[in-house]
């Protein structure tokens, strides 16, 4: 009976044994399933990142230029397009707008030198540096005295062309230039003032105030006598031809 019981109790052990390893044995399995698990998705990720990289290219930043107002700025853009705003419209250049829109004397620049080829005349030219057209009067007013006088009525005026009429204005592009001629003795003659020694330009008579004059300085031995002014025109050689004609005291 004891063997019996013996051999009962060593069969019992036997099976425990038998279970206890079987479960450490599906304990390990399930690891090696797991490490197999990481190593799939580990071998996945190469391939996620070679779809990223090959997106379309407007996906990516990218910059661009472009043109505002004459200027160039840089603009980043998600698609690969601009996000700049449209370029400004350029100015008002047409005559009738210079017609209605007499020129400021911020948007001017004038100069006056002696004309090449003449000793006694000289170029009066008055540049639009603004961005519109505009207008002038006919011609400039112009009067001829003394830098170091105090009182300049005694001032001398040029004569200009008769029989104005016509447009309101002279039309004035922008970055371009009204010219008008002077000829400070066009006769030559005896009895010329020796005293004068500066030419006042007012680019508009008939808008601008005296206090927008300037004054330019013609050297110590000029000689005055009976000068003529010609209207403004586009290039000196018409400019010539205009002063030709004056015959009215301005």
């Amino acid at each position: 009976m004891r063997t019996i019981r013996n051999r009962k109790r060593t069969a019992t052990l036997g099976a425990a044994v038998t279970a206890v390893l079987a479960l450490a044995l599906t304990a390990c399995g399930g690891d090696d399933g797991g490490a197999k698990s990481a190593d799939t998705a580990n071998s996945s990720a190469p391939a996620a990142a070679s779809a990223d990289a090959s997106q379309p290219a407007d996906t990516a930043k990218t910059t661009d230029t472009v043109k505002t107002g004459g200027s160039a700025e840089a603009v980043t853009s998600s698609t690969g397009k601009s996000k700049g705003s449209t370029a400004k419209a350029g100015g008002n250049t047409g005559d009738s707008y210079a017609y209605t829109h007499p020129c400021k004397s911020d948007d001017l620049s004038v100069r006056v030198y002696a004309r090449e080829g003449s000793a006694t005349q000289h170029v009066i030219e008055v540049n639009n540096t603004g961005a519109n057209a505009c207008g002038l009067s006919y011609f400039p007013l112009v009067s001829l005295g003394s830098a170091s006088a105090k009182d300049h009525s005694g001032d001398v005026r040029p004569l200009i062309p008769s029989g104005l009429g016509g447009a309101p204005a002279y039309p004035v592009k922008p970055k371009t230039a009204a010219i008008a001629v002077i000829d400070l003795n066009p006769s030559g003659a005896s009895g010329a003032l020796t005293w004068i020694n500066e030419l006042n330009v007012l680019a508009d008579g008939d808008h601008m105030p005296n206090a927008d004059s300037l004054n330019f300085p013609l050297g110590p031995d000029v000689k005055v006598l009976d000068p003529k002014l010609g209207l403004y025109r586009s290039t000196i050689a018409e400019a010539v031809s205009s002063m030709a004609q004056a015959d009215t005291q301005s």
